[in-house]
């Protein structure tokens, strides 16, 4: 599978992804972004990314900020509000490139991505899909907000403030994952966490590193991707395990975030728990990836256009 490597500016960095092409016809895309730390290369986002275009869609996957192949500083940081606005300026990047179709792009996830990418599909008009695996949406539900004031915060902050100017919250650096949360604690503690980051991220030339820094924004109020789900409009595939392990990522909030999002919605449970769909080869990426090559395709309409 060909792709080239492109670059666009996002809160004063240059990402830099992948841009996988069919090969006839005006181009619906698919913005991809990898979760909590993992990068694009080796680490079966890249997988998704082929199913997707090997099916006629173009691709972008991408690296966040600070992560990767794209630049920033300091390596390693990771802030939800600047990996939201990536996919939003990915979004531009695109709707640049005279062979797309910019009225017909969707946003893919994966675990902490997948709350990236619902919050931008409730504030940016331009999404037109969201696939958003196994989501890490939190370990307690948002808060009630029954006239939409917090929601109204969430988007002024997303599309308004001066990141740079808010007050934050600096955790770490710590590893990733370790085998011994006693001596060395890590960002993520579940063993399945360690086998799957080591085991990919320790591949040849992925760049990933066993290092991260959260940084969490001071805001009105606190990002909860699930203050999003009844303000989103585009269709939604969430492909949620039965009963995910993950810390920050509970099966039951994620059902409740889907149960709050307006139709057309669609909801694949599967087993093997945050990682099992992230295992390639593998009957679960067989599962996942099919299922979402055909909500893609229901909801955008043909892959290529041959007029």
């Amino acid at each position: 599978m060909t792709f080239r490597i492109v670059e666009f500016p996002s809160e004063k960095a240059t990402l830099r992804g992948r841009l996988y092409m069919p090969e006839a016809g005006r181009k619906m895309a698919v913005v991809m972004a990898h979760g909590f730390s993992a990068t694009i290369n080796g680490m079966v986002a890249d997988k998704y990314a082929e199913a997707f275009c090997a099916a006629g869609f173009a691709v972008l996957l991408y690296d966040h900020r600070n992560f990767g192949i794209s630049d920033g500083e300091p390596r390693q940081q990771l802030n939800m509000w600047v990996q939201a606005r990536g996919y939003r300026d990915a979004i531009t990047f695109l709707t640049t490139l005279p062979e797309m179709d910019a009225a017909q792009i969707a946003l893919w996830g994966d675990s902490l991505s997948s709350a990236e990418a619902l919050l931008v599909g409730a504030m940016d008009a331009r999404v037109k899909a969201i696939v958003a695996q196994v989501p890490a949406l939190g370990d307690a539900p948002p808060p009630d907000d029954p006239d939409g004031a917090l929601f109204a915060a969430l988007r002024e902050t997303f599309l308004h403030s001066d990141l740079d100017e808010l007050p934050e919250t600096v955790y770490g650096p710590m590893p990733v994952v370790s085998a011994d949360q006693m001596g060395t604690p890590s960002a993520l503690l579940p063993l399945t966490a360690f086998r799957w980051f080591i085991e990919h991220g320790g591949r040849y030339g992925t760049e990933w590193e066993n290092r991260v820094t959260i940084v969490r924004k001071h805001t009105l109020v606190r990002l909860h991707a699930g203050l999003c789900a009844p303000h989103i409009s585009a269709p939604v595939l969430m492909v949620v395990a039965y009963d995910d392990e993950m810390e920050g990522a509970r099966s039951e909030i994620a059902r409740l975030a889907f149960e709050r999002i307006p139709a057309p919605k669609e909801i694949l449970e599967v087993e093997g728990g945050h990682f099992g769909v992230a295992y390639y080869p593998s009957p679960l990426f067989d599962l996942a990836s099919t299922a979402q090559i055909d909500f893609l395709t229901r909801t955008l309409g043909p892959a290529a256009d041959s007029s």
